[in-house]
């Protein structure tokens, strides 16, 4: 019985910090859109920032959950993520620009620890298998109710966007500095202990990337966060530039209806998991997520006129392309690809999960790469339309469906993992 108790402490803490993950990685493109009113280039610019940050410090994070163990690189995390919103603040108070990439980048590190350490955690504490992506999407739940309100938050804030709109969300970053200090002080406190055990005495024959279906996961994780991003991103960036008064908060609110779907569909999959198995999850919303943007394509010269009232998403008489209703819809078949492809990914990894959930954080990378050549390179620099450069979206979503078909299956158990 206590160690039930136990358990259940450490699982709750570990959805209190999929909450901030996101939290803090929904902040980058509201903060970009500011950015861009004065430089072209900075759209996705911050969100390339944080997510470069996982490039250099994924296997790095790995490593220290061998070294110092769960609960202390979750400490480190929340002190580097409160650093980096303040240096956020401070590009505000300075007006500089390469301050914010600053702050956006060591948010990056924070985030990125975090993640090493929540998605192992969870699925260890959950044994694995249906029961472990069970508990990675209950996770995922909160990740996206604060995903949904972080644009919405920063959209209402801003009302008309100019590039003098910092100032109005910084009630928003100097929140968010208090949540991670008050995270701190209560996870100080709290008895987590580590689902492996003592790691530091642990020999490793081979490297996680000896697993296929890990191997193949890793390129599966790249897109997956490129997909999940740069879907709502891109159509945030482009109705927040049209003329139209309010453009602003309207496409705030269409981000937030994305996140919300993405809410939705992890909290079904938490209810689900026990009897619909993972891999044939991730199939049906790769498919479905192809169709989905692949209408939204075919759909850009329609228009429809939104009136959505969620309580805290509202959105009247907002005359929008048809193309954004399927591209939020999208959000319910993005909503369990994380934590279906971590599962699958590791599944029958033992004593090579830790190393594994390091390798995974230095492909999140993809969340800021993709978004980013998608609206610089496509659009900024090649002028295709802000519709036409979802064709890399979708050829991202046919590679995660090729992985959930074929790819996710462990042909290598021959390898010793205990």
């Amino acid at each position: 019985m206590a160690q039930q108790k136990r358990n259940w402490v450490a699982i709750i803490t570990m959805f209190f910090i999929f909450a901030m993950i996101s939290f803090v990685t929904n902040m980058a493109a509201p903060f970009g859109n500011i950015w861009g009113m004065s430089y072209n280039w900075a759209g996705m610019a911050g969100n390339l920032m944080n997510f470069t940050a996982y490039l250099i410090m994924g296997i790095p994070a790995g490593n220290m959950l061998i070294k110092y163990g769960y609960k202390k690189t979750a400490l480190i995390a929340l002190i580097v993520g409160a650093i980096g919103l303040g240096v956020q603040l401070l590009s505000g108070i300075v007006s500089n620009i390469y301050v914010y990439l600053l702050g956006a980048l060591i948010c990056g590190f924070c985030v990125c620890m975090l993640n090493t350490v929540v998605n192992p955690m969870l699925n260890l504490l959950g044994g694995g298998g249906n029961t472990g992506n069970q508990l990675v999407q209950a996770g995922g739940t909160l990740n996206s109710l604060s995903g949904t309100a972080t644009p919405i938050l920063a959209g209402f804030l801003v009302g008309t966007l100019t590039k003098d709109s910092f100032p109005d969300v910084a009630p928003l970053i100097i929140t968010g500095i208090i949540i991670f200090l008050a995270a701190f002080g209560i996870i100080s406190f709290i008895k987590i202990e580590e689902p492996q055990g003592d790691l530091k005495n642990v020999t490793y024959e081979k490297s996680p990337i000896a697993f296929r279906h890990c191997l193949l996961g890793i390129i599966a994780i790249f897109f997956y966060v490129g997909v999940e991003i740069a879907t709502p991103g891109m159509m945030n960036a482009w109705i927040s530039h049209e003329s139209w008064e309010g453009a602003a908060a309207v496409a705030g609110s269409l981000a937030g209806i994305y996140w919300f779907l993405m809410l939705v569909g992890r909290f079904t999959s938490t209810f689900i998991s026990n009897w619909v198995s993972t891999r044939a999850q991730m199939i049906t919303v790769s498919a479905v997520g192809i169709a989905l943007i692949v209408a939204a394509i075919f759909t850009g010269d329609v228009t429809t006129t939104l009136n959505i009232n969620l309580g805290f998403i509202t959105i009247e008489n907002a005359q929008v392309p048809l193309s954004c209703v399927f591209i939020f819809l999208c959000g319910l078949c993005t909503s369990v690809m994380w934590g279906g492809i971590f599962n699958l990914s590791t599944e029958g990894l033992g004593k090579y999960t830790a190393k594994a959930s390091g390798l995974f954080m230095v492909m999140v990378f993809g969340g800021g790469m993709m978004p980013f050549f998608q609206d610089l390179v496509l659009v900024q620099q090649m002028g295709v339309s802000y519709l036409n450069s979802y064709w890399l979206i979708v050829g991202m979503l046919a590679y995660i469906l090729f992985y959930s078909l074929v790819g996710c299956k462990n042909v290598n158990k021959d390898i010793k993992v205990d």
